[in-house]
Formats: structure tokens, sequence, C-alpha cells
């Protein structure tokens, strides 16, 4: 836990290779990602208010899916500069940053839904 806090664990160019604790948890993330990108495809083909969130997490899931990927590829064949323990923090910044947009479209919906509903109402009215 004391290497995690230096900056020479972070920045290290020929780091060594992951704990296999880690290597677990780093493929099960991955098979989480990839999970979520099968049923993120099949729900984004039905119709409903949520499709566009959906469209947005398949995006999200195959793309860090792809990206998570390769980075334990090059960590296995420890590839010098391109395992380097940066890359795992600036792809987990980046997910976050993903993320935030997905959640601001889901709090969206239900104001959608009620003006979808208040519009239906008025054209109710008219001939």
């Amino acid at each position: 836990m004391e290497n995690l806090l230096t900056w020479r664990f972070w920045f290290n160019l020929r780091p060594e290779a992951l704990l296999p604790l880690f290597t677990k948890l780093f493929l099960a993330w991955l098979l989480i990602l990839l999970i979520a990108a099968v049923i993120s495809a099949l729900k984004q083909r039905q119709k409903s208010p949520y499709k566009n969130i959906w469209k947005k997490s398949y995006v999200f899931s195959l793309s860090n899916f792809l990206i998570g990927g390769i980075l334990i590829f090059f960590n296995y064949e420890r590839a010098a500069f391109l395992s380097a323990r940066f890359w795992l923090a600036l792809w987990l910044i980046v997910m976050i940053l993903w993320l935030i947009p997905i959640f601001k479209a889901y709090r969206l919906i239900p104001l959608r839904k009620k003006e979808r509903e208040q519009e239906q109402e008025f054209k109710k009215y008219l001939p």
C-alpha cells in the first residue's frame, strides 16, 4: 500500500507485472464490461425512453472493454512503456469522466417523460 502512493510506482516506465490478485480483479472488471456491452446492445434495440442511455452505455462498455483488453495484454507481455501504471490511472479517470454525461442523460429522462405526457394531453384537444 505504501508503494501505491509513490511517484515511482505510477511513472516507472519498466514496471513489474501486476499482482495476481489485481490481475484477477482486472479480468473480472473486463468481464463485467463485456456483459454490460452485450446487455446494452440487446436493450438499445427496444423502443423505450431509455434507448439513448442504452446506446451510450453500449459504446462506453465496449470501448472500455477493448481498451482494458489492450492494457492487460501489454501488461502480460511486459511491454516497457505501454504497461506503465499511469495508463491504468488515465484509463480510470477517462472512464469516470465518460460516465458523467451518461448519468446526466439518465436524470433527464423523467423530465422528458413528463413533457411528453403534457404534450400528448395538449394535442388531445387539438382538431
